[in-house]
Formats: structure tokens, sequence, C-alpha cells
């Protein structure tokens, strides 16, 4: 296990937390000290901060993809990129996990050990976002995730599907069940990375967006 992270204190509590869970913990400060702590083994995951310092977090992300290939877990995390769109972009960069600081202990183990298990296992970082998830989904709910992934916001998607909130809140506790992701930004990323909704879909919910806020204070 590799933590890549400039915060000392940060990264003994988590090998503190990895050790205490059985798993060998290596520690880098940045992108240098991560990719030369590849040699002469590659790690079994890495957990890597967004935020590092010379080199960004997604550059180091890129490097250990070339050198390590997409069998790497990597999981991201940060306690400054902590927005919808950050963990977004991370996810759809291609990350098992993107994790926001301050976390639950027990969590951290969790979802270090899912992407473990997955390679245990003999599967690889995209076994969770492969057609047959999406596969599993109803045409309702495949229209539900499409629309959130184009950016459609809950209100306009209930309005468009007829359906009350509560149960568009139903639905989607489904497609995170079926897909096996904890959120609504995890599901985003899987149905992007398996093609569900084209960049077209979003750039157009977002000018009808721009086009009913423009009409709500319009004179």
């Amino acid at each position: 296990m590799l933590v890549v992270d400039d915060d000392p204190s940060f990264r003994t509590l988590v090998r503190t937390l990895l050790e205490r869970a059985g798993m060998r913990v290596v520690e880098a400060v940045d992108g240098d000290e991560a990719l030369a702590a590849l040699e002469p083994t590659a790690p079994h995951l890495v957990l890597l901060d967004v935020m590092l310092p010379r080199t960004s977090g997604y550059e180091v992300f890129r490097e250990l993809r070339d050198r390590c290939g997409e069998t790497l877990p990597i999981i991201f995390i940060s306690g400054e990129r902590v927005d919808a769109h950050d963990r977004i972009a991370g996810l759809l960069l291609g990350a098992d996990d993107y994790i926001v600081k301050p976390f639950d202990p027990d969590e951290l183990i969790a979802r270090v050990r899912r992407p473990l298990g997955r390679r245990t296992n003999g599967g690889t970082h995209a076994q969770p976002v492969t057609d047959e998830l999406i596969a599993d989904l109803t045409a309702r709910e495949r229209a539900v995730l499409a629309m959130l992934a184009a950016g459609v916001g809950s209100k306009q998607i209930a309005r468009q599907l007829v359906i009350s909130p509560r149960t568009l809140g139903t639905h989607i506790q489904h497609i995170l069940g079926k897909l096996g992701v904890h959120n609504r930004t995890e599901a985003v990323a899987v149905a992007h990375r398996a093609g569900l909704v084209v960049a077209s879909d979003v750039e157009a919910h977002s000018r009808e967006r721009m086009a009913d806020s423009a009409s709500e204070f319009a004179p």
C-alpha cells in the first residue's frame, strides 16, 4: 500500500489505521517519491492526495497508470478539492474511488479493501463500470441515471418522468445499490464510463438550465 500525501500527520494516521488492518504501508511525500516507490515492486493500491507540492495528484495518477497499467487500484483523497465536480473529475479520470477528508476510520478501511478484494479475485479496477452493471438497471432507472449524468436536477427529472420526488429517491437508491456505489457522484461516473450519456447531452441540459434560470428572472 502506497500513501502519497505531503502532510506527515495524515500519513501517520493512515499508516496506523491500515497497519492495524493488517496492511503494509509505504509513505511518499510527493510525486517523485511516489514514482520511486514503484521499484522494485509496485504497490497493491495507491492512496493519492490530489493537492501535492510541485506536481498535482492528477499528473502523478497518469504517470502511475502509464507505468503500472490499468489494474493498479488508485484512490484519490483530498481535504481541499471536495466539491461534487472535483469528485466526478477524479472518478472520470479513472480512479477507483475519491475520499474526502475528514473521513471515518472504518469507512477508509472499507473503501480501501473493496478494490483490493476485486484485485485478489482476479478483477480489475474497471470491473464495477461495465455494461453488465448498467444492464441490471430497469429502463426507468437507466433514464434517471442518464439524466443525473447529464446534469439534470432532481426536480426537473421528476417533472419530466412524471413521478414524485419520493419515487425518484427510491429509483436513485435502487441505482446506487445495483451499481455498488456510495452516492450520486460515483453513480454519475459509472454512467459516463459506460457511455450512458454523451457530452452533447450534458451541454444541451446545461443550456436548458441556463434558459430556465433566465426565464425566472425575466420581467
